[in-house]
């Protein structure tokens, strides 16, 4: 009788140790899944687009939740930071385009590409990396992405190519890499993002001919967040319908603050993409490429398929994989910050408008509502994420400005991959560092 009074009694002192909301979260019967209608997307050269209805269930949604929030607060924390005037330089902030970066990674396999510009953190930490590691970077610090050399604009993670300076320059490589997915025979697209303010590049419109003309697995992405530094959209650009810009690429236009609409298009996209008819990317005559076909009898006749039928496989590379070719994708988004942390965001907008998009189209609201309307979550439960969010937060924020700067003697490592030591010159020809890979 003793021994099962003194478990009860631990029983009960456990329960005590609790807090309450977790005792109530544990205790009430949660819902698996429910199904959502979404904000049909606008179609162009697309008989039908993503679906209007989709299912979350209660792991992913609880899953998308943390990690918008936790872009979110990383992102107000490298504000702090950059205030304080520990995080020098560049910085770009995407606090209010977390469904975008959130949304387009669930709709794609960890195995696919993504580059962007260089509004890049919130695509680092979902491609992969932990938040200390990306607000390392931040500061400068040798336990960051790129060991304390890249900052803001340069992050890279495996299949993720960065966080790039210079404006529209990111999307021809992303056509590169797409090229080297159907060149390799390899079942992966590659997530090629711009801005509004960079779609009026002619280098774009060079990359969309060419993923056309060769069918590369390519979803070229303009993330719309209205203004092009400080300048909005209907004075930049005569067309504002960047979904329709590819012309001979289908489109599709998104909302691009409600994560299951970011999700459903992206998992189209990927889709179109991958599907398709195989040809071979081989010139039409031998004078154009020598080193790849040594001779013209190697390329035969068009086949009945219009594609191009190759030759000797050991002479040439293997039939690229099967792809529809391109899709364009505009996500119709919104940032709470300015341009960058030089810009204070309110001399070419109003502060009404931005508390109307925070107060009605906020996407960690939205998805919060949904999840406690539907019984798959409950407001206790969101909270604690919330809570444990912030700390893990600070705790990264903590070794961000702990953790040692690199040497000086370091900066003319990492310039090659598997390279033997050798020396490079410095600002003059007197100074020498050594490069290590």
């Amino acid at each position: 009788m003793r021994k099962m009074l003194a478990a009860v009694s631990r029983v009960l002192a456990g329960a005590a140790q609790k807090p309450a909301s977790r005792v109530l979260v544990a205790s009430r019967n949660f819902a698996n899944d429910a199904t959502f209608e979404i904000k049909k997307c606008d179609l162009h050269r697309l008989e039908e687009g993503p679906p209007v209805t989709t299912v979350l269930t209660r792991e992913d949604g609880l899953k998308y939740y943390r990690m918008m929030q936790t872009v979110r607060r990383m992102e107000l924390k490298a504000d702090q930071l950059y205030k304080q005037k520990i995080i020098r330089g560049f910085c770009h902030l995407c606090d209010g385009q977390e469904a975008c970066c959130v949304g387009l990674e669930a709709g794609i396999n960890p195995t696919d590409h993504l580059i962007t510009a260089y509004r890049a953190h919130g695509f680092t930490f979902t491609r992969g990396l932990p938040v200390r590691a990306i607000l390392a970077e931040l500061t400068g610090r040798r336990g960051g992405c790129a060991k304390g050399k890249g900052g803001s604009m340069h992050m890279y993670a495996k299949n993720f190519y960065g966080g790039n300076g210079i404006v529209g320059a990111q999307v021809p490589l992303g056509a590169g890499i797409a090229l080297a997915c159907k060149y390799n025979g390899k079942d992966e697209v590659c997530l090629t993002l711009y801005g509004d303010g960079a779609a009026n590049q002619g280098q774009i419109f060079e990359a969309y001919n060419m993923a056309a003309l060769w069918k590369l697995p390519c979803i070229f992405i303009c993330e719309n967040n209205r203004y092009g530094m400080g300048t909005s959209v209907e004075r930049a650009a005569a067309s504002t319908d960047y979904y329709k810009r590819g012309d001979f690429i289908p489109g599709l236009r998104v909302d691009g603050m409600d994560i299951l609409c970011v999700r459903e298009a992206t998992k189209f996209a990927a889709a179109y993409c991958r599907s398709g008819k195989d040809f071979c990317l081989l010139p039409a005559t031998a004078s154009h490429f020598p080193p790849l076909i040594k001779s013209p009898s190697l390329i035969s006749s068009k086949s009945n398929q219009g594609s191009l039928t190759c030759g000797n496989p050991k002479d040439h590379p293997p039939p690229s994989r099967s792809s529809k070719g391109p899709i364009l994708m505009e996500l119709q988004t919104y940032r709470y910050h300015g341009h960058s942390m030089s810009d204070p965001g309110v001399s070419y907008r109003t502060r009404e408008e931005i508390q109307e998009v925070r107060s009605k189209s906020d996407p960690i609201m939205l998805l919060k509502d949904r999840m406690v309307n539907s019984n798959l979550a409950s407001v206790e439960e969101l909270k604690e994420i919330d809570v444990e969010v912030r700390k893990e937060i600070e705790d990264a924020a903590q070794f961000a400005t702990a953790d040692p700067e690199p040497p000086l003697e370091e900066l003319g490592y990492h310039i090659y991959s598997s390279d033997p030591p050798f020396e490079v010159r410095g600002a003059n020809q007197w100074i020498k560092f050594k490069s290590v890979s």
